[in-house]
């Protein structure tokens, strides 16, 4: 920053996001109408190829949300809404406690007990073959939902009552309207997005150690059209404040600091060498002992 100031212009609200979300959540409800008289091998299909997409797409909406970047942080109760909101094509409560453990990951990342980005020491110890390391892709998203109870577990707010509430009542009406296949179509899409799928790439792409003594990793590939550029991964956690839509201008700004980092261009290589790479496993993280005061969300 005090090379380059300009960068302070940068952090405030990307309203854009506001409309994209709600275009979102209209595409995935004409989706829900659109399977529910379909033959369920299309209705999985769908789910794979279009429903997984918007999903694991809008988790990063709310990601983006969890940084107040719908409406700045002067209005943080209007993002915490929003964020239900954006919520509901994905058929699980999820934006109130990922914003909460969220925010933790960025104050102590890598803080042993306090990131529940941090893999579980039995996911490193079972999951160190090649064949085990897939099928822990694949149940990434089982992983992310019982790390936390596990790792740091929290009582429940509120708001997190709000969030399950809501969604539950929007599953119900979905099923009321338009049936089952709606609903596995919802469910599905969500599960198989966040699992073994080209954008998942992103969790491991981010902070596992491929290269020693490098824990944060950049992606600059196409697929962060699709994810509010989470890709830009060390530009955010230097700047969490800007917005994903800016963070190609954070990096352009400050290419001094960015271009020379180690970086990938494919999602889906990561995913192949996490696999294929006898030297990486869920234990390839970089983990800290915090000390002193730890002030969690």
């Amino acid at each position: 920053l005090a090379k380059h100031p300009e960068i302070k212009a940068l952090m405030k609200p990307d309203y854009n996001l506001i409309w994209v979300v709600v275009l979102m959540v209209l595409a995935q409800l004409t989706a829900f109408y659109l399977v529910k008289d379909l033959d369920w091998k299309w209705v999985v299909f769908w789910a794979y190829v279009f429903g997984s997409c918007i999903s694991h797409s809008m988790t990063l909406a709310i990601h983006e949300i969890s940084h107040n970047s719908a409406f700045g942080n002067s209005k943080a109760m209007w993002n915490r809404w929003f964020g239900i909101f954006a919520n509901l094509p994905l058929g699980l409560p999820y934006s109130i406690s990922f914003k909460r453990y969220h925010m933790d990951h960025h104050r102590y990342l890598g803080g042993d007990g306090i990131d529940v980005d941090i893999p579980t020491n039995f996911e490193g110890w079972f999951f160190c073959t090649r064949f085990r390391k897939f099928i822990w892709i694949v149940l990434q998203p089982f992983f992310y939902a019982i790390r936390p109870l596990c790792i740091n577990p929290k009582p429940i707010t509120r708001l997190e009552i709000i969030n399950l509430l809501a969604q539950l009542s929007f599953d119900v009406v979905i099923y009321y309207l338009w049936g089952v296949k709606s609903i596995f179509y919802m469910l599905a899409g969500s599960i198989l997005g966040l699992g073994l799928h080209p954008i998942s790439g992103h969790f491991i792409a981010e902070h596992y150690m491929f290269l020693k003594g490098h824990e944060t990793y950049s992606y600059y590939g196409p697929l962060n059209l699709l994810t509010f550029n989470v890709g830009y991964h060390n530009e955010h956690h230097d700047f969490p404040n800007i917005p994903g839509k800016s963070l190609p201008l954070v990096k352009k700004i400050a290419a001094e600091y960015y271009d020379n980092l180690p970086q990938y261009n494919s999602w889906i290589k990561v995913l192949y060498d996490f696999v294929m790479d006898d030297t990486i496993s869920p234990y390839s993280r970089m983990k800290r002992q915090l000390k002193g005061e730890v002030q969690q969300d």
